[in-house]
């Protein structure tokens, strides 16, 4: 499983000019889940990012979580991150979980930041999405469990 966090101001996705999901203050995840990822995987990337440090105190300093801050989380499922372009010039996705794998996993991994008191809202899983953001930073960060 492959999460790029980015710590934003505000960020929405749309589908087809609808504005389906939308946050203020908090992350934008970009998740993408392969073939061979289980809830063991989304049970610890939630917690890590749950807990992850990386809004600043009153010293400036890297030193409180979203949960510290009362941010909220805009989710969406982005299998391209597993796209492969190590040989040729189109991306290959074999490592890419297929939807009926990878749907039941990314709403877990949604449900399990919301037990841990995020507010998250989504994209819609295999549509043609746009995101919108406003970077807060930047602060981007790639966290992966294999």
């Amino acid at each position: 499983m492959k999460v790029v966090l980015q710590r934003v101001k505000e960020a929405k996705v749309s589908v087809h000019q609808e504005i389906v999901g939308s946050i203020g203050p908090g992350f934008l995840l970009l998740v993408g889940i392969t073939e061979t990822d289980t809830l063991h995987q989304v049970r610890f990337l939630s917690e890590k990012i749950a807990h992850l440090r990386v809004f600043e105190d009153e010293n400036q300093k890297m030193n409180h979580s979203i949960l510290d801050v009362g941010g909220s989380i805009l989710s969406v499922s982005q299998f391209t991150l597993y796209g492969d372009c190590q040989k040729g010039r189109r991306p290959n996705f074999m490592r890419a979980a297929r939807p009926e794998q990878a749907l039941p996993l990314y709403e877990q991994f949604n449900e399990s930041l919301r037990s841990l008191s995020i507010p998250v809202e989504t994209g819609q899983f295999g549509a043609m999405m746009e995101v919108s953001l406003i970077n807060d930073g930047p602060v981007t960060l790639i966290l992966e469990k294999d």
